[in-house]
């Protein structure tokens, strides 16, 4: 058996890839989307530290009428050292006035060097000049001030006034902030959601694998059971300790190799007993017909063996007819004829069938003077019924015993009973009576022409016509069976 081919095995492949695919694909969406948060973070840390800056500006402007005092120096290279943020302010021109250059801080004292070299800064390009103009830039500017590194980048437009509210100066301001960190939070995303896809994977992976294991090994013996059970090897059922609806689907399976089985060993029995009944009676015409021919049997004996030939083909006859019916009832091809009839005068013609046979075991008959019932039924087919209950009444009831008939009629059924006395049935043999073949061990010594198919298609008969059969027993006293027909409904 080729694992390779199983189907939870290229289900669990399929698994895992569409897994990892849809891990990929979450990565490629939270990554960048969570780096832009992180970027629009500090952009805006960025735009709250300029516009403080600006506030200060104006502010200092306002007092002493300039912009490059001590405190703006202060505020300027405290956003360089603690936030890493360099600060331009542009005039109207574009010209640079305040740039990172334009002072030296002194690490040991933390004080400005007023005495500094001044190096002039380049002026405000174009480009951000005609920005600035329309609105105020916040973005991460690849092309800028730093031209192998992007930077953050945040600038506006401003106005500077005095306190004499004099003439409004514009102004530019330009500032940015350094992308280490993004870079650095990127990384750090990164390598967490490697580590988490990593980790689930192996989770999913064991997991499935567990599970995927155990449905493997039940495919694998219900195949292999399954294939016992089309090779006719019933011996061993499909496992159904499995989860949802595969344990029902199982079972069903189980309960149908099982029937499958029954009807095998019952189409078995059905043949051996078929095979018997007719070898009897074959046997028997053959030897006569051979004892004939070859002169063993003298001339004025033939008439005497040929009624008896005559009688085994009677029964080799009734044997293929039943069988016959057998089959249509079994295939649901016999259609009958329903009509209303007095089935109590139904049963009265056919005892009289039997006149001769009760006289010659001297039997009472009770119960032929009860009241008419007209019944909806195919008399044909009902004929045969109450000849098969009849003559087992008769075949089987003790000498000087009695028959007894009833008819009746309750809230649900017309009842017709066919009661004799004599030996009767045991308790273990009352549910097989109905089954094609049987026949009880006391009655195979008395009844040696039956097949053990009447009472069987007695009860197909019945149930043909909604009804039912039922037997009722007293072993050394009595036997009666009781035909039950629905009410006709008006």
């Amino acid at each position: 058996m080729d694992n390779k081919k199983g189907t939870y095995r290229r289900l669990f492949r399929l698994t895992m890839i569409i897994l990892i695919t849809v891990l990929v694909f979450i990565g490629v969406i939270i990554i960048p989307i969570s780096a832009g948060m992180y970027r629009n973070e500090k952009l805006k840390e960025l735009q709250d530290s300029g516009d403080l800056f600006i506030s200060c500006l104006k502010e200092e402007y306002k007092a002493d009428g300039r912009i490059n005092g001590d405190n703006v120096y202060s505020l300027h290279a405290a956003l360089q050292k603690d936030k890493k943020i360099e600060a331009f302010i542009y005039d109207t021109d574009g010209k640079c006035l305040v740039s990172p250059n334009d002072y030296e801080l002194s690490l040991s004292s933390g004080k400005f060097n007023l005495e500094r070299e001044i190096k002039e800064a380049e002026p405000l390009s174009e480009g951000m000049l005609k920005k600035l103009e329309k609105d105020s830039y916040l973005s991460l500017d690849k092309n800028g001030y730093a031209k192998n590194e992007p930077r953050l980048t945040y600038g506006r437009r401003f106005f500077l006034k005095t306190a004499d509210n004099g003439v409004p100066v514009r102004m530019y301001a330009v500032f940015y902030g350094l992308t280490t960190s993004i870079n650095s939070f990127v990384l750090k995303a990164v390598l967490f959601y490697l580590l988490f896809a990593l980790i689930s994977l192996a989770a999913a992976f064991f997991i499935l694998r567990r599970k995927m294991s155990r449905l493997e090994k039940f495919e694998n013996d219900c195949l292999r059971i399954t294939g016992k059970f089309a090779k006719g090897d019933f011996s061993e059922k499909l496992p159904t300790d499995i989860d949802g609806n595969i344990s029902e689907i199982t079972q069903y399976v189980n309960a149908l190799a099982a029937d499958v089985e029954s009807s095998e060993d019952t189409s078995k029995t059905f043949i051996a007993n078929v095979s018997h009944e007719l070898r009897t009676p074959i046997t028997t015409v053959g030897g006569f017909v051979d004892g004939m021919l070859d002169g063993t049997i003298p001339k004025e004996k033939r008439r005497e063996y040929l009624v008896i030939v005559s009688k085994e083909m009677r029964r080799l006859k009734i044997l293929i007819t039943s069988m016959l019916n057998m089959t249509k009832f079994e295939s649901g091809i016999m259609t009958p004829n329903f009509k209303e009839a007095n089935i109590t005068d139904l049963v009265i013609q056919t005892v009289l069938m039997f006149e001769k046979r009760i006289e010659e075991k001297n039997l009472d008959v009770f119960g032929l003077d009860s009241e008419r019932l007209n019944v909806v039924i195919d008399v044909d087919l009902m004929q045969q019924v109450i000849y098969n209950l009849v003559e087992n009444a008769v075949k089987f009831v003790n000498k000087d015993g009695s028959l007894t008939f009833r008819f009746d009629k309750t809230e649900e059924w017309y009842e017709i009973g066919i009661k004799n006395t004599g030996e009767g049935l045991k308790e273990d043999e009352i549910p097989q009576v109905f089954d094609r073949f049987y026949k009880t061990d006391s009655s195979r010594g008395k009844d040696t022409t039956g097949l053990g198919l009447g009472l069987s298609i007695s009860r197909k008969i019945v149930h043909l016509h909604k009804g039912h059969i039922v037997v009722k027993s007293v072993y050394g006293e009595y036997t009666e069976f009781i035909i039950q027909l629905p009410l006709e409904k008006k």
